[in-house]
């Protein structure tokens, strides 16, 4: 199951780097990790750096993907984006945090810019 599951994230993330790219968004990472936490995809959107957590669902049944995106995972994501910032040296760079929700059924997706603030 795990398996089964983990193709499907990375079904989501790869059509969200689609998503994005067609946007003309510069990927700069994807699955950047640390001992604390992961970040989906790390994107520049014009001098924006934007911290990408995406969410896949088969429909919204049984709520929204975005809901499962809740404080603690957001804390966990801020904290993965600080520790990005210290490495990447990014000190003026403005930073925003992002959810895109990829629904399988209809192939939708719905882009929630600045879905939370650190």
């Amino acid at each position: 199951m795990k398996k089964e599951n983990r193709n499907k994230g990375n079904y989501g993330e790869q059509t969200a780097i689609e998503y994005l790219l067609n946007k003309d968004y510069k990927i700069l990472e994807k699955n950047f990790t640390t001992k604390i936490g992961e970040v989906d995809i790390i994107a520049k959107d014009n001098d924006i750096v934007v911290f990408i957590e995406v969410k896949l669902r088969r429909n919204s049944k049984y709520g929204y993907p975005f809901e499962a995106v809740d404080y603690k995972k957001q804390k966990k994501i801020i904290n993965v984006a600080q520790l990005y910032v210290k490495y990447k040296k990014l000190y003026n760079t403005q930073l925003r945090f992002d959810i895109i929700e990829v629904y399988l059924d209809n192939n939708y997706i719905n882009h929630i810019s600045n879905a939370f603030w650190a």
